[in-house]
């Protein structure tokens, strides 16, 4: 139960008084706040030990049921355990927030996900499913892979680098000087360490501990202000000693939480991956050693985030700073960088953003949003700027223990079938649709492509004297328009164009005459997305609750004329943001759904916009489950855009590669 539901419950009466004002609102997410840090300590605190005589009972019962092979998780693994047990307790600590399976009978990611109320309450997967699981009737699922690794060879073998190391850690919770220090005393070879704290207490015990570890040579603690979270204070206070080290690792103990929730398995992934597993951090530094051209490392992207964390999302326009002083172009949409903020690096590979004197007031201050910040655009440039200066990126992927430099994980999640994506959502009682890229396409995918054909039509006729100058007058048009409503609710096309008509000199009958031949060259080129309609139809014969929700200029009238053409046209709620006034990339048709969704029942929505589809609802706690936009499986299938900059608008271009990537992008997901 949320604090706001917690307050409508227990106080009415001072629900009822404030539940349209900001106070509510501020109050409740500043006891939200103090709420998930609260748990997140606790959390850390009971984390789960072995004995290992219940690990050994624990072990017993997974043999009997075939839920742990010692040689297939070595094999997994990549690496030799000096008995049975040994790689069974391995399992057991890593399985609590990795992907790493036991067995080719138990799938522990698949576990979690059909089970989120186990991960949630941090318990362990095959844990939970030998004491109470199997007798729940919780499912037991083969092991299943999504993604096959370009792995690259790698060794755990031979002497300690000469590598001169730094460690970077900005500490926020004092128990992660304790996990540090733990993990530091593993290492084989010496470190300098420097850490920024939020207060004068955590600076004596950070002083204190590392000071005590055998395996730290140098110490230096800086006390800092909560500003930069934590590149900030990297920035501001170590950037010019970091460049004097071959490489450092950079850690934090401060989280942002895209659940909402406080849970320590992302925490204990990254740290797991970048400081706490010998086998593996030996193979770094000796990867490190041997392949000069290697600049980055982390593990891939954490397996419980949302499909789409590899996506740039609302950091495009923060990273502008970015991108024009490094001479960076963003070409895709989904790209690799070290979600969470954490990574190994050599700072040569990094040298534009280390060889420069900071301030704190260089970076924003508390309140962060969610997303779209600088620091945020900051973490997803990282890998940019490393491949800009010829390095590579090396990455970890712990369900096969391999390393490779193979960027292709980012989209691993998105690998799907039309019978898979129908059993997901068949688990849910309210399921919506987005309409555009999600159950309808476009024959030659370019949204813009209706309006330049009847820019030629108007051409020809002599109304206008150039189709592209009309579709940017167009387009400027609708801006305009919503520009004089403040940019609150939505407007629809005839609004568009009895703008436009009074900047051009039509009359009104013109300008609507000329929207309702915009929308009909658009419904003439839609197409279904097959699979995606078969399943909508099925759900709705189930006897499901269907919603289709969409934001678009074009009325609810006209939307259903869409659908209807592509065979859907009974047994669901129409959703509209021209009609309804309200948005989903505003976030108030999210707010709208909510407030209008019996307590208790299942929801998901469907849809093709990483950030209007996915992001946004999340936020308003609605699962959700992104499918990829043609273009973006275009991409992901390694062909270029056809589409970038001017050429968006190219009928030539149009013509050529829409269809091609309309028919490619049909069904939203991989290796159908």
């Amino acid at each position: 139960m949320t604090i706001k539901k917690y307050i409508k419950r227990a106080f009415p009466k001072v629900f009822s008084f404030f539940k349209n004002t900001p106070f509510l609102f501020k109050a409740t997410k500043a006891l939200e706040r103090r709420f998930i840090k609260l748990r997140y300590v606790a959390l850390r605190s009971k984390k789960t030990t072995y004995s290992s005589k219940k690990a050994s009972k624990l072990l017993n019962q997974a043999k009997a049921l075939e839920l742990f092979d010692a040689k297939y998780y070595s094999a997994q693994q990549c690496r030799t355990f000096s008995c049975e047990q040994e790689a069974f307790e391995d399992y057991l600590h890593k399985g609590a927030f990795s992907c790493v399976n036991p067995s080719k009978n138990f799938d522990t990611e698949l576990y979690y996900k059909c089970n989120t109320d186990i991960y949630l309450s941090g318990e362990h997967a095959l844990v939970h499913y030998l004491a109470h699981g199997k007798k729940e009737g919780r499912l037991a699922l083969p092991a299943k892979a999504k993604w096959y690794p370009k792995a690259i060879a790698s060794s755990a073998n031979g002497e300690p680098t000469t590598l001169k190391l730094a460690m970077c850690f900005h500490v926020f919770y004092g128990e992660f000087i304790d996990y540090y220090c733990g993990a530091l005393a593993k290492f084989t070879q010496q470190v300098d360490v420097f850490v920024s704290v939020a207060s004068e207490e955590l600076a004596k015990k950070a002083i204190h501990d590392f000071k005590a570890c055998s395996k730290v040579n140098k110490v230096v603690v800086k006390v800092v202000p909560n500003h930069g979270r934590n590149f900030g204070p990297m920035l501001v206070e170590f950037a010019s000693d970091l460049q004097n080290y071959d490489l450092f690792c950079h850690m934090h103990s401060k989280k942002s939480l895209y659940s909402g929730r406080a849970q320590t398995q992302w925490a204990d992934y990254l740290g797991e991956y970048l400081l706490n597993d010998p086998h593996v951090i030996k193979q770094v530094l000796n990867h490190f050693n041997d392949n000069p051209k290697s600049g980055l490392y982390y593990p891939t992207s954490f397996w419980m985030m949302p499909d789409w964390v590899n996506h740039w999302l609302k950091n495009k326009p923060a990273a502008q700073k970015f991108t024009k002083k490094w001479n960076i172009e963003l070409k895709d949409d989904f790209l690799a960088y070290p979600a969470g903020g954490m990574f190994w690096a050599r700072p040569e590979a990094l040298k534009q953003l280390l060889n420069k004197e900071y301030k704190y007031d260089d970076f924003p201050g508390e309140p962060l949003p969610n997303d779209g910040s600088q620091l945020h655009a900051l973490e997803r440039m990282l890998g940019l700027l490393v491949e800009k200066n010829g390095y590579k990126q090396l990455f970890y992927y712990p369900k096969t223990g391999q390393f490779t430099h193979d960027t292709s994980y980012i989209l691993a999640q998105y690998v799907n079938t039309a019978e898979g994506l129908k059993n997901q959502l068949n688990n849910f009682e309210h399921i919506s649709f987005d309409v555009f890229d999600t159950l309808v396409r476009r024959e030659y995918f370019a949204p813009d492509y209706a309006k330049l054909l009847l820019g030629k039509a108007l051409v020809e006729s002599g109304v206008v004297s150039n189709a592209h100058e009309f579709v940017k007058s167009r387009n400027i048009a609708e801006f305009k328009v919503r520009k004089a409503n403040n940019f609150v609710g939505d407007v629809t096309i005839f609004e568009t164009y009895d703008y436009l008509g009074k900047q051009l000199g039509w009359s009104n009958e013109q300008a609507h005459s000329y929207a309702e031949q915009e929308f009909a060259y658009d419904l003439h080129m839609i197409l279904p997305k097959d699979e995606m309609v078969d399943i909508f139809n099925e759900l709705i014969l189930a006897g499901k609750q269907v919603t289709v929700a969409s934001d678009t200029y074009y009325t609810k009238e006209q939307v259903a004329l869409m659908l209807a053409k592509v065979g859907i046209s009974v047994g669901f709620d129409l959703l509209v943001s021209s009609d309804l006034g309200k948005r989903k990339d505003s976030g108030t048709l999210w707010q709208h759904i909510k407030e209008n969704l019996p307590e208790g029942q299942s929801f998901i929505h469907v849809g093709d916009n990483a950030v209007a589809d996915a992001q946004i609802p999340g936020d308003f706690g609605l699962q959700n489950l992104h499918i990829l936009n043609p273009l973006d499986k275009w991409q992901a299938g390694g062909f270029i855009n056809p589409f970038v900059g001017e050429q968006g608008l190219n009928e030539a271009q149009i013509l050529k590669w829409g269809p091609l990537v309309s028919d490619f992008g049909r069904f939203g997901f991989l290796g159908e």
